[in-house]
């Protein structure tokens, strides 16, 4: 008889466990994530309902370039990114530096305070808004007596309105959240360094521009692409706030897709192509990020 086999080294047996305990969570992963994905991918090449669904090619494709609703809720997916996400990042920033301050008093009272909105429920957060931006609300009740306006505004039945509204929910929201990212980050930032600024002479502005900003660059770019990709896949509000009106004025892609998929005639491959087309958007703008803001 040969001599007996080799045992494992400790880095095999070490690696070899590693391996058994990730596999399950990959086999779920797998199971949860990448294979509904192929599933969609290929959905999407088909049209038909049910067993009556046929290989289409690239008709759903060429679909979409066709589709005006579709065209609607893409321009408005882009108008909230454009205008939600740099206001919000924005305030959450200087909020988080005003937070950071070590002097200020009941800093944990107003760090919740700001925390809060994005432990609401997207659905309850939605109603409170439309109660209260209600032909009937408290908004239009206070502006009344205030004599800011003459009449009851209709201010989720009215295009250009219906958006600013909902763009307010979207900042009451998310800012807090985002705050939270930037406040972990100037918690990283060596004092030293605003210390010596100020010895220099630097004023408030310029400080925040040349030592936080900077400073802030990585969580800046973790949290613009997070923002990003939040509002491309922008659903609750669209259906909770305004069911996408009027005119569909204020509709998602996401709430398209589940017009398309639920309530129109039964559409699933050409939702499943829209959503594929969210998926590629959401993948480059997310690489123009990278590529732009990480300076390594």
């Amino acid at each position: 008889m040969s001599s007996s086999k080799k045992s494992l080294t400790v880095n095999q047996k070490y690696n070899i466990t590693g391996w058994v305990f990730l596999l399950p969570a990959t086999l779920l992963i797998f199971a949860m994530n990448f294979y509904p994905m192929i599933q969609a991918l290929i959905l999407s090449f088909k049209t038909g309902i049910g067993n009556n669904q046929v290989w289409g090619g690239l008709s759903n494709y060429k679909r979409l370039l066709e589709d005006s609703v579709f065209r609607t809720a893409l321009t408005n997916n882009f108008f909230y990114l454009i205008i939600q996400v740099p206001i919000m990042l924005f305030l959450a920033i200087v909020l988080a530096s005003l937070l950071n301050k070590k002097d200020l008093k009941c800093k944990a009272f107003f760090r919740t305070a700001i925390f809060l909105p994005c432990c609401t429920a997207l659905v309850s957060y939605s109603i409170i808004f439309k109660t209260l931006f209600a032909y009937d609300g408290y908004i239009n009740t206070i502006l009344l007596n205030m004599g800011l306006i003459s009449s009851r505004i209709n201010w989720l039945g009215q295009v250009e309105t219906a958006k600013v509204i909902l763009i307010i929910a979207l900042i009451w929201r998310w800012t807090g959240y985002n705050m939270v990212f930037y406040l972990a980050g100037l918690q990283n930032i060596d004092d030293s360094l605003y210390e010596a600024a100020r010895i220099d002479g630097a004023g408030p502005i310029r400080v925040f521009m040349k030592i936080t900003v900077p400073l802030l660059r990585p969580t800046i770019l973790l949290t613009t692409i997070m923002s990003i990709n939040g509002t491309l896949q922008l659903f609750d509000e669209s259906v909770n706030l305004t069911n996408g009106g009027p005119a569909n004025s204020t509709l998602t892609m996401s709430h398209y897709i589940f017009k398309a998929s639920f309530e129109y005639n039964p559409q699933f491959g050409y939702a499943a192509a829209m959503s594929y087309v969210i998926f590629i958007l959401v993948a480059i703008l997310s690489f123009i990020q990278m590529k732009v803001g990480d300076k390594r």
